[in-house]
């Protein structure tokens, strides 16, 4: 049983004391004409049409949770708050009588939800209200929102804003981080305009949206340690998907020639404000398309989603103004590694050449690290800091893109670009390798270079290349985590704040 606080026993009292009287605290049923916002602009359209000084006869039946209330002997104002706003209710003796109105005051608490059914009307500070001919509790709220500041509105009127500030509870407890700020609400609506608006852009550019397993026998599309369950009917391991890569490119050699997924990855890796083991992701793959037209899509498609979503291709982050408008800079990768740590990676073309440069440039290498790991440390240590407004980095050396078609005449180097906003990657494409023969030598490569629990391992994928065998087009890939574009619209520097319910350490609560 859970220990109440002493508010909590006078509100479960309270609850104890409506059925002796015979009212029910959690109907079944519940009723409404309007929301808050539409029973506000019904009120303002009838004034507009009723002749001057004669006051519009609106009724409406509103519900929402009680956010203020304020007591004056025969009257009694709230204020209650449904999904789209704010409105005030107005409770009168002459209109409902006194035995109603003090239940009102003794029975209900702030964070109750009511049922209200009256007249719509200006109050003398000009205020839309309810003035309220019947109401009725739809749910007794046993525990009180979080602890609260106050604003006092021009009427006099006392709001209740939450003060619940610690990123750890409102992560923790969402649903109260979202009964008590409007504006993490706005950051969700947000976010699901953002997936609304990528789908809208691939679907009129004739992409099939599909869905793939999310349980797989075998991991694989990415460089990402999986998380491992059992199937017990099959009695066999199982992996929850880091990428859906394969499995879309499958279907380019069943004949669909634009295909995208957008949804769950998971990868069992270390957690910091961009990453989270359970991630939203974007994939879509366009047959006879290459890295260079799959830029171009990209930065169409990333301005198109801020206009939509925001109003403008600028957005501004963490206080940076940010122009996502077409074209983005671009940038090779060595020559963006070479410009800011002082290393040319091509000179230097195994592991141990290049750890002593990273050494000489005074930086602390790992010793077992291999070339493709170190590569990956000097993006991150030099060059990734640097890029801030929406840059492509292209063509990547070959040993940390084993999925990736080579550049012609260049071996050692794959068509492959990242895209950089903020300091942080947003997407990652490919000109996709559909060589059989080449893939599977690449899969033996990466088990020879990389031990079995090594997060860059890509394990063998016998159907994968079973189905290249039949014949693949050529084609260019294309990942985006959507969290992070999220982040990037919403204005938050956290990816904890951009998903609704983030996985958190097991602890007390």
């Amino acid at each position: 049983m859970p220990e109440y606080t002493s508010l909590e026993k006078i509100r479960l009292a309270k609850i104890e004391t409506l059925r002796q009287e015979g009212y029910e605290p959690y109907p079944t049923r519940a009723e409404r004409t309007h929301t808050s916002l539409e029973a506000v602009s019904a009120f303002e359209q009838a004034e507009k049409q009723s002749p001057a000084g004669q006051p519009p006869e609106v009724k409406a039946t509103l519900v929402g949770r009680i956010r203020a209330t304020r007591p004056m002997g025969k009257l009694t104002f709230a204020h209650i708050e449904d999904g789209t706003g704010r409105i005030q209710l107005f409770f009168r003796l002459n209109e409902i009588g006194q035995e109603r109105v003090d239940f009102f005051n003794q029975r209900f608490d702030l964070g109750d939800f009511i049922q209200a059914s009256g007249t719509l009307m200006r109050t003398r500070t000009g205020e839309v209200s309810l003035l309220v001919h019947d109401y009725k509790m739809l749910a007794k709220a046993v525990s009180p929102l979080p602890a609260a500041k106050d604003e006092t509105l021009e009427d006099g009127t006392v709001v209740r804003h939450a003060a619940l500030e610690d990123p750890e509870l409102r992560a923790r407890q969402r649903y109260a981080d979202l009964a008590v700020n409007p504006d993490v609400r706005d950051t969700f609506r947000r976010r699901a305009a953002t997936v609304r608006a990528l789908r809208e852009f691939l679907d009129e550019r004739g992409f099939l949206e599909v869905e793939t397993p999310i349980l797989q026998p075998l991991y694989g599309g990415a460089a990402a340690k999986p998380f491992v369950t059992h199937h017990n009917e099959l009695d066999q391991d199982m992996y929850l998907r880091i990428s859906f890569e394969l499995y879309l490119k499958r279907l380019l050699v069943g004949n669909l020639e634009r295909v995208y997924e957008i949804g769950r990855d998971f990868r069992n890796e270390g957690v910091s404000f961009k990453h989270n083991p359970e991630f939203t992701q974007l994939e879509f793959y366009w047959a006879y398309a290459d890295y260079l037209q799959v830029m171009e899509l990209t930065e169409q498609m990333v301005a198109a989603v801020c206009r939509q979503v925001t109003g403008s291709p600028q957005v501004t982050y963490q206080g940076q103004l940010l122009d996502f408008t077409p074209p983005w800079q671009r940038m090779a990768m060595c020559d963006g590694i070479l410009e800011t740590s002082g290393i040319d990676i091509d000179a230097h073309p195994n592991a141990d050449s290049l750890r002593e440069a990273i050494v000489r440039a005074g930086k602390q290498a790992d010793p077992a690290a291999t070339r493709g790991k170190l590569i990956d440390f000097l993006l991150s240590e030099f060059l990734e800091p640097t890029l801030v407004q929406p840059t492509f980095l292209y063509d990547y050396p070959r040993d940390i893109s084993p999925l990736a078609k080579s550049k012609p005449g260049d071996p050692l180097t794959v068509e492959r670009f990242e895209g950089y906003v903020s300091g942080f990657e947003l997407c990652n494409a490919f000109t996709e390798l559909n060589d059989p023969l080449d893939q599977e030598q690449r899969f033996l490569e990466m088990g020879r270079d990389y031990d079995a629990d090594d997060e860059q391992q890509h394990p063998m994928d016998k159907d994968y290349l079973r189905a290249m065998r039949y014949g693949m087009p050529p084609c260019g890939g294309f990942g985006l985590g959507v969290d992070r574009l999220v982040m990037l619209l919403t204005d938050k520097h956290s990816i904890r704040e951009v998903l609704l319910f983030p996985h958190m350490r097991t602890g007390e609560d």
